[in-house]
């Protein structure tokens, strides 16, 4: 069950009119020719490895070659799309992003502050109603949960749960992918592990997160090194807290050398939303649009899938039968995320202020 929250403006009569009119005044023939028209979409922070962007990018030309693809900053983090949108109000030129991809938590403080406008593909129905806006500012898009990558070579008995990390036979082995003062991806790993232990609410899972990081710290397991793909095949780092999409791609980039395998955790199972809107100053606003029912389409969302990102329509398309086996075989088993807990804005936040605060105080281990 998604549970997403977050303050947002009321709507006023001329906001909601433009809703219903941008989401019922053309055909789908009508956007593709109008898309087609303006010949351009320009998007900003989609590197080509993450999420199999590069195919679902590749997908989208193939499609509608007439349309051109202007990326910007590959790299670019969800601030630097916002700071995009907001340098580039007055400009129309090939610097102003069309479409973001951000963090859960900047969908709604971009409608907050006018910098997306409002649009419903035509699959709407189908996407959780608590992973959206309502009048269709944003919207959610993919998700993955934090999963173990292990060198197998070095971890020849992975751990399944949390509690194991804990073992003897995991000395000096267990790392975050990022530093847990300051990277989104390590907090959650912390607040994953206070779940895991038991906690309830966000603040009990900061507090016993870092009191089982502590513990693992002790222990001489935990390793404060930011954690990747090369540290874990090198043997620095052999068991690697990180996004499933994140540990199953490195597990193909590896391509046995060594052998990794990816655990999602028995509990603890904290997943991830990144969420999709147009610029309300989108140069190309019916080539954003079209790009959005493409990534909405079956097709646009079987492309994250096969880049091991979970779509946000995963559970309409595998009730349907939508999803290749060879696809599912490649996943941990659809079991292993049943449990998964999507965390609100307001437990991100209070979870963030106290694990990046007591961190240093509690832990003590300079990550870096």
């Amino acid at each position: 069950m998604f549970k997403f929250t977050g303050k947002v403006l009321s709507l006023t009569a001329a906001s909601l009119m433009a809703a219903t009119a941008i989401t019922s005044a053309q055909s789908m023939d009508e956007l593709v020719a109008a898309a087609k028209a303006e010949g351009q979409l320009t998007t900003i922070a989609l590197p080509h490895d993450w999420c199999g962007y590069g195919e679902v990018i590749a997908g989208f030309k193939a499609k509608y070659p007439e349309i051109t693809i202007n990326e910007l900053n590959p790299d670019a983090g969800s601030s630097d799309e916002i700071e995009a949108i907001k340098a580039n109000k007055d400009n129309k030129g090939p610097q102003a992003p069309d479409v973001i991809d951000v963090g859960l938590s900047y969908g709604p403080s971009a409608k907050q502050e006018g910098l997306v406008q409002p649009y419903k593909v035509a699959t709407w129905d189908t996407i959780p109603d608590d992973a959206k806006d309502a009048e269709g500012y944003w919207y959610g898009d993919y998700y993955g949960v934090l999963s173990f990558e292990v060198n197998k070579d070095l971890v020849p008995n992975p751990p399944v749960d949390w509690a194991d990390l804990l073992k003897p036979e995991y000395a000096n082995s267990v790392a975050l992918a990022g530093d847990p003062r300051a990277s989104n991806q390590a907090i959650q790993g912390v607040y994953a592990a206070g779940l895991g232990s038991g906690a309830t609410d966000a603040k009990s899972a900061a507090e016993k997160g870092l009191a089982f990081f502590k513990e693992l710290n002790a222990k001489g397991n935990f390793v404060p090194v930011i954690g990747k793909a090369a540290t874990l095949a090198q043997g620095q780092t052999p068991i690697l807290i990180t996004w499933d999409y994140n540990a199953l791609s490195g597990r193909d980039t590896l391509n046995g050398n060594p052998p990794v395998d990816v655990v999602v955790p028995k509990t603890g199972v904290v997943a991830g939303v990144y969420v999709q809107a147009i610029s309300a100053f989108a140069p190309h606003p019916n080539a954003a649009k079209l790009w959005m029912e493409y990534l909405y389409s079956d097709e646009g969302q079987l492309g994250w899938l096969k880049g091991y990102c979970h779509p946000i329509r995963f559970n309409d398309l595998a009730k349907n039968g939508k999803i290749p086996q060879e696809m599912l075989d490649k996943l941990p088993p659809a079991a292993s995320y049943e449990a998964a807990v999507f965390p609100t804005l307001e437990d991100q936040a209070a979870a963030k202020e106290i694990i990046t605060k007591q961190w240093d105080a509690v832990v003590g281990a300079n990550v870096q």
